[in-house]
Parts: C-alpha cells; structure tokens; sequence
C-alpha cells in the first residue's frame, strides 16, 4: 500500500490534469473519485459550517437548547463559547435554520470592526437604511425597528460570530444595545459566540456591566471519545454512505489522539483517512490508513508520536 499511496501522490502531478489544471483542481477530480468508489452523494467532512452534517452530541445539543430558550424567553445576553472547530458556528447555523419567520435574524462573522462599523453592519444585517449615519441616526434607525417587530410580535436576534476578536469599544457599544427594552421584556436578544479568550475578555474590569449582563453561558467542549465514532458515522450517513464504509475501532482511537475531539480535526483526519482507503481500495478504515492521514498532515516524523 505504501507504494500505491506515494504513487497515487506523484500520479496529480504527471497526469495530464495536473498540467491543464491547478494542482487544487487535481486534488478536488481526484476527491470525486474517492466519492465514486464509496458511493457517496458528497464530500462527508467538508469544512464548510452546513448545518445538515450537524452532529448533536450532548454539549452541542445543550448549547443549541439554551439558545433556544434565551431567545423565547427574552433573556437579551448570551454566551457561546469553545476551542477552534469546536462546532461553534454550525451550531449557530443550525439555529437560525430553526427559528420561524417570526424572529428577524443578524449575523456578523467579522467583528473586528469599530464601534460605529459595527452599528453600521447590524443595521445592513437588518436592512435598515438610515438617511444619515451618524451613531444617532443609526441608534434611532435600531429602536424604531425594534419597537416596529414588537409591535408585530416578532422578535429580534443578533448574532457576533468571532466575538473575542471585538474591541472593547464595540463590546461597550453592543452592551448599550441591550438598553432597547420595555419595562417587562428586551426587544433586542444578543449572542455572542467566541473562542475561549472570549470568557477571559469579559473579565476586564471596564467590562464589568456588560458581564452582568449576560443571562446566559454555555461552553462547547471537544468530542469525548465514544462520540467520535458516532460523528463520524453520522457524517458518512448523511453523505451517503448506507453503511459500506467501515472503520477500525483502533482507527477511531487515532482518530481521536490526533483530533482531541475537535471536529474540524476530524473532519481533515478522516479525509485523508477516506483517501488513503481508496488508494488501498478498502471499505474498511484501518489505524493504517489514519496512520498515513496524519503522515500526509504532519510529516512522517511527527506522525510516527500519534500512536
């Protein structure tokens, strides 16, 4: 196999689609390949945030049921936070996909703004277009739409993806967003979605009101071991696979050292896993063929530690 894996790797750059295409292009054709061969509708472990392969292990369930119950409740501040790939943006996805047409929805994926960028993009989100933008204008453009949903009985979320990249300036800026509320409920439900350096962010004394504020907390930790299998089954499920692909459980255990649980790891593991399968032209995942994964991701050297 040794030999057919390292042929396989000169083969994208001798073919003839390797000289009319970029070499990306080469890696996407023989991608398809390796879809053809275990007979899947698409790539399982894509790296794009798409809430259809969302796994809900029991962290991931509870982060989204505590969103959930924040935004009816009204509950106004609330905190998502957990390890790069941890799952946290898809469980933000999977979330809007969830809330009916009652509930208006912002999304802000690049927070490193400032404070009156920042008012700015929410009122874009929102589509809202104030004749000036002035941070009064755009203040009293926000509250006008916000008493305009709850008269309508709508209600009114802004998400802040990446939220440990906002300067303190803007975090202060969306805590004065909390102040739209009536004397019983706010018009406006704030989540704020980071890596960990966000819960140490709101730490900072100048932050302190903006931290009692927040109602709600709820961290996602990587995968346990018993639930990496059950991802991984699951994505394979969902792109196709009707349960022709099979893996090792000793695989499983690489899988898990080298990923710490973390499904983006996961996710760039197990491709080059499926790869290295198809080039051996197995239906079975072996420690083998993860084993060659990490080689391909680490260099040989490193790779050899992964045990």
């Amino acid at each position: 196999m040794n030999e057919n894996w390292m042929r396989c790797k000169s083969d994208l750059h001798r073919t003839d689609l390797h000289r009319t295409c970029t070499l990306p292009a080469a890696m996407l054709a023989f991608a398809a390949m390796y879809k053809n061969f275990y007979g899947l509708r698409e790539a399982p472990f894509n790296m794009t945030p798409d809430p259809q392969f969302l796994f809900l292990s029991r962290n991931h369930r509870m982060a989204l049921e505590v969103l959930r119950f924040g935004i009816a409740e009204r509950k106004g501040f609330m905190v998502i936070t957990g390890e790069i790939g941890a799952g946290k943006t898809t469980v933000c996805r999977a979330l809007l996909r969830s809330l009916g047409p009652n509930t208006k929805t912002a999304l802000i994926l690049n927070p490193s703004l400032s404070d009156t960028q920042l008012l700015r993009a929410i009122c874009d989100e929102f589509k809202l277009q104030p004749a000036k933008t002035t941070k009064k204008d755009l203040y009293d453009a926000l509250n006008a739409f916000l008493l305009r949903e709850l008269a309508a009985n709508h209600n009114v979320v802004l998400i802040v993806d990446e939220a440990q990249n906002l300067r303190p300036k803007a975090l202060e800026q969306i805590r004065l967003l909390s102040n739209f509320e009536t004397e019983k409920e706010k018009l406006l439900q704030i989540i704020l979605v980071g890596q960990p350096e966000l819960a140490r962010l709101l730490q900072r004394d100048d932050l302190v009101q903006l931290k009692q504020r927040i109602a709600l907390r709820q961290h996602i930790p990587p995968l346990a071991w018993e639930e990496v299998g059950d991802y991984i089954r699951h994505r394979l499920e969902v792109a196709g696979a009707g349960g022709r692909i099979g893996w090792a459980d000793d695989a499983l255990l690489l899988v898990h050292r080298y990923s710490r649980g973390v499904p983006r790891l996961i996710n760039v593991l197990c491709d080059k896993a499926l790869l290295a399968g198809y080039v051996a032209e197995s239906l079975t995942i072996e420690a083998d063929h993860v084993q060659r994964a990490i080689g391909d991701l680490e260099g040989a050297e490193l790779a050899a530690g992964v045990t």
